[in-house]
């Protein structure tokens, strides 16, 4: 009997291509544009700090609830495809009624659609992926998925950015609906039949005589402490950049705000394209080296955010939050691979992580209005960079190297 793990599919242009291209187009449409959110209530709506906190946590709590159902749906379902072009139709609808009804307990109903669908859109292109091109061809293949994902944002921002500044803040969100069609076009591109569901799921002979694969999942303490580094990385860093909109927002109109947040995310992006890119080369080499990177930059740069007001300096410091998420984006994924190939529980387990890893972002925000209400920014930044520091000592001491070494030598 032949492994599903051990097999190399051979996707058409077409698949691949069209992969590309909703890979692009998802960059936004799977956050929600959760930033301008915040300046959009704190300029245009009035909205006070811990009511925007609360806002943007409403979508994040809802992802923490649905994540781990739409990792194990994504495992199981052969309709991958439709889900997702779904997930982006409610994203579109969510956004138009941020616009069109801006009251609150309609803000509040949109952020729990958009947390519906933002839940499905990562462990449903990661199963896709891996039903397509398999294990021994992953890490190159996710390095390019978030390279042009990171690029979609590029655009995106820039996009949003011009329509904020020259016509409304609320424009940003019919960009957001737009670029969610023409995401769930994409998705249907993709040949059905080249999707190997077995493969998607991470399936394989490894664990087949085993009773029970979460059992072996659960008794590896590295999956344990990668997911706790995980969620202290993701509650020091989801209230950053919001933070920072609202910081630049004092200073400046809302179509002022949004110009500064657009370079904020610009300046990120552009560093993560060729970030991801080149993780995806060298994640082959090994994990560890490359996260621990990632960890290391988020405390600087939450104590730089104290150091200046000068709203282009403030801007330069994403330069930081761009090598950090290149990094992480490609290698979470791949861990996650590592460390559940041949369980049949992929994305399960990508859903279980990101579950914890949605509890951190969620209450980060949260937690950031609250004591910026009782505080100040600086005070927040710091705090935050404390936390940054634990997350980055957890993966030091309890995450191992978890590409094998027999691939390594391979790769070599």
């Amino acid at each position: 009997m032949v492994s599903s793990s051990t097999v190399t599919p051979q996707p058409s242009r077409q698949s691949l291509s069209a992969l590309d291209k909703a890979n692009f187009l998802l960059a936004d449409v799977r956050d929600g544009m959760g930033p301008y959110l915040a300046i959009y209530l704190m300029v245009s709506l009035k909205w006070k700090p811990q009511d925007i906190g609360i806002a943007m946590s409403v979508m994040g709590i809802t992802t923490v609830v649905m994540q781990t159902p739409a990792g194990i749906l994504v495992d199981r379902t052969t309709r991958k495809k439709l889900f997702t072009i779904l997930a982006s139709g409610l994203m579109a609808v969510a956004a138009l009624l941020t616009i069109l009804l801006p009251s609150y307990p309609v803000i509040m109903g949109g952020q729990v659609l958009m947390g519906i669908s933002a839940a499905w859109f990562t462990p449903a292109v990661a199963a896709i992926t891996l039903g397509l091109v398999g294990h021994q061809a992953l890490d190159a293949r996710i390095g390019r998925n978030e390279t042009f994902n990171h690029a979609g944002n590029v655009v995106a921002a820039l996009l949003a950015g011009t329509i904020g500044y020259f016509l409304s803040s609320k424009g940003i969100f019919v960009l957001l609906a737009l670029m969610s069609v023409l995401s769930s076009l994409s998705i249907w591109q993709i040949k059905s039949e080249e999707i190997n569901d077995e493969l998607a799921r991470g399936s394989g002979e490894a664990n087949e005589s085993e009773a029970s694969p979460w059992k072996s999942l659960l008794a590896k303490p590295s999956l344990l402490f990668f997911a706790l580094a995980c969620v202290l990385f993701h509650f020091a860093n989801a209230a950053m950049l919001p933070l920072l909109g609202q910081r630049l927002s004092l200073k400046a109109d809302a179509g002022g705000a949004s110009l500064y947040m657009s370079a904020c995310i610009i300046v990120a992006q552009v560093v993560m394209i060729p970030v991801s890119a080149w993780v995806g080369k060298k994640a082959s080499t090994g994990r560890k080296r490359l996260l621990l990177i990632a960890f290391l930059v988020l405390p600087i740069r939450g104590v730089l955010y104290t150091l200046t007001s000068d709203e282009v300096l403030l801007v330069c410091i994403q330069i930081l939050d761009g090598v950090g998420a290149g990094i992480f984006g490609v290698l979470s994924i791949l861990i996650v691979s590592d460390l559940t190939q041949g369980s049949g529980l992929f994305n399960t387990v990508q859903g279980a992580i990101a579950t914890a890893v949605g509890l951190g972002a969620s209450l980060s925000n949260a937690f950031a209005g609250f004591l910026l209400q009782r505080s100040n920014f600086q005070t927040v930044f710091l705090v935050l960079a404390a936390i940054a520091l634990a997350a980055l000592i957890l993966v030091w001491l309890g995450v191992p190297e978890t590409q094998k070494s027999s691939e390594k030598a391979q790769v070599a």
